[in-house]
């Protein structure tokens, strides 16, 4: 009866296992990436601004073409001293004689309209310009490619990012397990000492201390694993009740890497453009200090009367005229020097500042590799000394067994081949990240 009990329990057992893992979220590393970059807020600030660009480029582009004009104004004469009446004013007798000889010496008084309507449309349309326009235009264009290379640095930082954190988490699952592994071992050695009537005080002391030692490290290797898990479910926006099941293991065997020079760098991309571009704007400003053709047109019509309804019963006045204007700047008290000097020299810093980065991303690149080749030498001598520490164990085991070593023994070639497990996993973390460099900086 109590075996069919204890069958049942762990059939039962077997059961919510089974069912838990089975809403596990699968997740792979390229999904992780692909969940990252897409929740990923600096990602999302780079498009806006490459969008920003692409309108401040329209807006320069906007002076290479006519620009109209429309005004309109209504006005009411008001007679300050009589408002009732309309607003004028007196001639000398001598002007009116002057004017007409049949006024005699009468004043004359002139009467203002009390209403005014006028409305007019002007046109300028930039003919020649001497490279303000398209300088201006050029040095936004440049702008544009910094942004976009500016999101590329930012997506290879992301991917970098994603693969860190999935790795990272990666690899505390594979922690727990170890530590799981090494407590259950010391579990085993503790129930062979106790059932084969020989513990002594000093053996059964040694082993519950390691037991207890080797509990904080599984309980510190869950806290880890679950603090990497949130993690990852907060930058992949994955719901934080989700359980995950990476599903990417880290590889046994690492291949020779073929990485070559340095394809592309996009902070190579973002300093080229930026010297195009203050070169750009310095020409620009250059150019101020020639003139500027341009076309212009005009019609305007003017409309009075004492009363606004009759105003437009009789024909206003109407004017028109097109022509050629040129302006030439002649005096500007240096502020056309100092701003073409201002972009000159930001042009020579962008300069510095790039031949700067070649070298220093060139040597962080060449580190990667080394360290990557570095470290994949040390490998298999460090796998080499990790399946001897493992057969060390197991011999430590039997004699354990047999009576014939103690437990102190036991947990020296124990904490040994747990420390080796944790430098293997180490190293083969640090071998994918060092790839990950290796792409960040140069594919």
């Amino acid at each position: 009866m109590h075996n069919m009990k204890r069958t049942l329990a762990m059939a039962l057992c077997g059961v919510a296992f089974c069912a838990q893992n089975s809403y596990a979220l699968d997740l792979s590393l390229n999904d992780a990436i692909e969940r990252i970059m897409a929740e990923s807020e600096d990602l999302k600030k780079a498009d806006i601004n490459i969008k920003k660009a692409e309108a401040q480029l329209k807006s320069v582009n906007a002076n290479r073409w006519f620009h109209i004009d429309a005004t309109a104004s209504y006005m009411n004469m008001i007679n300050v001293e009589n408002p009732s009446k309309a607003s004028g004013f007196t001639l000398p007798s001598q002007i009116g004689a002057m004017i007409d000889q049949s006024l005699g010496d009468k004043d004359i008084y002139l009467e203002i309209p009390d209403n005014m309507f006028s409305v007019g449309v002007s046109m300028t349309q930039p003919i020649y310009t001497f490279g303000k326009i398209g300088n201006a235009v050029k040095s936004v264009k440049s702008a544009i490619k910094m942004t976009e290379a500016s999101r590329e640095l930012t997506r290879r930082a992301v991917k970098y990012s994603a693969a860190d954190i999935y790795w990272t988490a990666r690899m505390t699952d594979e922690i727990v397990d170890i530590a799981q592994g090494d407590l259950d071992a010391a579990e085993v050695a503790r129930k062979k000492l106790t059932s084969a009537g020989r513990a002594n005080r000093s053996n059964l002391v040694k082993i519950e201390s390691d037991i207890a030692t080797k509990k904080i490290n599984l309980s510190n290797a869950k806290f880890n694993r679950d603090t990497a898990h949130r993690m990852l479910k907060i930058l992949a926006g994955i719901d934080m009740q989700e359980t995950l099941r990476l599903t990417d293991k880290m590889p046994d065997k690492f291949a020779i890497l073929d990485a070559g020079e340095i394809k592309n760098n996009p902070q190579w991309d973002i300093l080229t453009q930026q010297v195009k571009m203050y070169e750009s704007k310095a020409k620009s400003s250059r150019a101020e200090y020639l003139p500027t053709l341009a076309a212009t047109a005009s019609y305007s019509f003017y409309a009075m009367g004492n009363e606004y309804d009759t105003m437009f019963d009789k024909s206003g006045s109407q004017s028109a005229y097109w022509g050629l204007a040129l302006q030439m700047p002649i005096f500007s008290g240096g502020a056309i020097r100092a701003q073409a000097t201002m972009d000159a020299m930001d042009a020579a810093n962008a300069r510095q500042d790039l031949d700067k980065s070649k070298k220093i991303i060139t040597e962080e690149y060449n580190t990667a590799i080394e360290r990557y080749n570095h470290l994949r030498g040390n490998l298999s001598t460090l796998e080499n000394a990790r399946d001897l520490a493992a057969k060390a164990y197991k011999f430590s085991q039997e004699r354990f067994g047999a009576g014939q070593t103690s437990a102190i023994e036991l947990a020296e070639v124990s904490a040994g081949l747990y420390q080796l497990d944790m430098a293997l996993l180490n190293a083969k973390y640090e071998l994918l990240m060092s790839v990950e460099s290796v792409k960040k900086l140069g594919e």
